[in-house]
């Protein structure tokens, strides 16, 4: 597994790293890894955005699943059957968010185990492939004033802002709920204390770390907020043609 891990996702983005130092010698560490963040969100795009249209749906389809949840509220299996008839015609996989967020957890690792125990900014050869050259300097100084390889609380805390702003736009357009069941009643109010909840859990994280780790997240961030509104604004032409 680690061979497999090192293949796939740690050489390929050790490699990655060290050419845009070396394509771009005047750009520092935190630049570099703004750019490898937009490279990795524009390949993981055609998930991302099905995420935020199923995000779109969802809140559209919301009425319905109210309808359904009051329906059934005492049979719990009609419930599941009547849901999943509803994501299927209205082609909703409510997991592709998930999806998009695993899959970009091997990376922060990688960026983790890349700034904090591989030695950086000396560059390990051996990692290297044979087209890769080894660039003159590597600054790790993000803008002059931040390294990225240490702790730094002001990224961590526009980390967690734009974290914050994401889940507020994700979940915007959510229809209000009527009284329900104590069950649904409880799952809508731990979907809200979440959205104040995971930025602090944001901020913690990325400060523990490194300011590597939280200027993945903060960049990751704005780019998802960016897409969201661009697919958003989509949808509402669509809708008005």
């Amino acid at each position: 597994m680690s061979s497999l891990y090192h293949a796939v996702i740690f050489n390929p983005l050790y490699n990655l790293l060290i050419a845009l130092f070396t394509v771009l010698p005047w750009a520092d560490a935190g630049v570099v890894v703004i750019i490898l963040t937009i490279i990795v969100r524009l390949i993981l795009y055609p998930l991302s955005k099905k995420a935020v249209m199923t995000q779109v749906r969802m809140q559209e389809i919301n009425p319905r699943i109210k309808e359904i949840n009051q329906k059934y509220k005492d049979d719990a299996e009609e419930k599941a059957k009547a849901t999943l008839a509803l994501y299927k015609e209205t082609g909703v996989n409510p997991f592709s968010g998930v999806l998009v967020l695993i899959i970009q957890l091997p990376i922060i690792w990688a960026l983790y185990r890349i700034f904090l125990q591989s030695g950086f900014p000396n560059v390990n050869t051996e990692l290297l492939y044979g087209f890769i050259h080894v660039p003159s300097h590597i600054n790790t100084l993000f803008l002059g004033l931040i390294d990225i390889t240490q702790k730094s609380a002001l990224l961590a805390l526009l980390a967690a802002i734009t974290t914050f702003l994401q889940l507020k736009l994700a979940t915007k357009s959510s229809a209000p709920s009527a009284k329900g069941s104590f069950g649904e009643d409880l799952a809508e109010s731990m979907q809200k204390q979440m959205k104040y909840l995971f930025p602090i859990l944001v901020f913690f994280i990325s400060y523990k770390i490194s300011g590597v780790i939280a200027l993945y997240w903060l960049t990751s961030n704005v780019f998802t907020i960016g897409q969201e509104l661009v697919v958003r604004r989509k949808i509402e032409k669509l809708k008005t043609a």
